[in-house]
């Protein structure tokens, strides 16, 4: 199973559309999860209209509309992975023992808000996933997104990919 990770697209404030490369490879996934900051409902609905599946939450500059279609905490279990989905994780410092506390019914956990992408392992095993953002990169070197591939169980492959 093939899955995008995306964050923070923020349209159309930071950009009017997703780049041509995302959405290829939206197109070509299984499922995506998106971890809020969407802005605009219109993206919910262009996303899902393209995508096999979309799962996401709500970011802190969504507003009613989208809040009212989409958890702030999503969870979703695919091939046997248990995936939370969540906007903000608080400062990284102390992040991985904080998931661990707040989170510890899941194998990975898709987060977004600072635009910095992250991957690191919690010491209880919790894979911490953030795709940055593929319209805002603010201090980053480049927009980005993830995708991760699960085979038996577990994730297989996790890609960085920059636009």
């Amino acid at each position: 199973m093939r899955l995008v990770l995306v964050s923070d697209t923020h349209l159309p404030k930071r950009a009017r559309d997703l780049p041509p490369a995302l959405w290829q490879a939206i197109e070509a996934a299984d499922a995506v999860i998106h971890a809020g900051d969407w802005v605009s409902v219109d993206h919910l609905d262009e996303l899902e209209r393209r995508a096999k599946r979309v799962f996401g939450c709500y970011g802190n500059n969504d507003g009613p509309e989208l809040r009212e279609r989409l958890p702030e905490v999503n969870r979703v279990e695919l091939d046997g992975v248990r995936f939370g989905i969540v906007h903000e994780t608080g400062q990284a410092k102390g992040r991985e023992e904080r998931c661990d506390r707040d989170y510890p019914d899941l194998d990975v956990l898709v987060f977004g808000h600072s635009h910095i992408p992250w991957d690191t392992t919690t010491p209880k095993g919790l894979r911490l996933l953030n795709p940055g953002s593929p319209t805002d990169r603010r201090r980053q070197p480049h927009h980005t997104y993830l995708t991760v591939e699960l085979a038996e169980g577990r994730l297989s492959s996790v890609t960085l990919h920059t636009l």
